[in-house]
């Protein structure tokens, strides 16, 4: 994998160039101290994939970014971990978003290998920034009734609705991190994107899912969705 970083530190540049060029599959082919110089590096060699910080001179990671991005995939890679900033950088094109401090070494080679075959990578608190908007968009749009696929038709369907809505995993004996996927769930995000957004394998996902489902006593996606949210229909 060819890959480009750009970073104004230079001591950040040096550090990701010699930490990656150790690994056989990654060559650090260019290096760039801002947003221009990225995206004329990017022309040039073609890179697999753009290590981009956020904050740089001259022009940011985030005006560069949907230049970037229609040459290669891009991942945030920076100190900024501002909910606005990770959500504008995904809105823009970003293929994942890591936050300095919050992953290993292992977790870094593995998130570029990864963003290359297409599949996202979020540190955690990119992955609540997200998990924030999506919290936030369910309550702009009020109680979500009038489009949800288990909208209760009739007066009579709506008093029989389980009075699980508003309350939390508890009700459900599920674990924290049960109740983060049961969110994630609700929100119709897909297993992959699951993992990407808890940062965690899809396997790991489907062994949650396997252990909620029990728990909700339900056998598809839509009833546990159905429960979680309170709109499940009784008998």
């Amino acid at each position: 994998m060819r890959v480009l970083v750009a970073d104004d530190n230079p001591v950040v540049r040096a550090g990701l160039t010699a930490l990656l060029s150790g690994h056989e599959d990654i060559r650090v082919v260019a290096e760039a101290a801002d947003g221009r110089q990225a995206y004329d590096a990017a022309l040039r060699h073609r890179p697999d994939l753009v290590l981009l910080d956020v904050r740089m001179p001259d022009v940011d990671g985030l005006s560069a970014l949907p230049h970037l991005v229609r040459i290669a995939p891009v991942v945030m890679l920076t100190y900024s971990s501002e909910s606005e900033i990770v959500q504008e950088a995904l809105r823009r094109g970003a293929g994942g978003y890591l936050v300095h401090g919050e992953f290993t070494v292992a977790e870094l080679l593995s998130a570029i290998r990864d963003i290359v075959a297409g599949r996202a990578h979020l540190t955690p608190t990119a992955a609540t920034a997200v998990l924030a908007q999506l919290r936030s968009s369910a309550t702009a749009h009020g109680d979500g009734t009038s489009n949800s696929p288990f909208l209760a038709t009739s007066r009579k369907q709506l008093s029989q609705l389980q009075p699980f809505m508003g309350q939390s995993g508890q009700v459900f004996q599920l674990s924290a991190r049960e109740a983060e996927i049961m969110d994630l769930i609700a929100a119709g995000l897909t297993n992959q994107q699951i993992a990407a957004t808890c940062f965690i394998s899809e396997k790991t996902v489907k062994n949650h899912i396997n252990r909620i489902f029990a728990k909700l006593h339900s056998t598809s996606r839509s009833e546990a969705a159905a429960k979680w949210l309170g709109t499940a229909v009784t008998p």
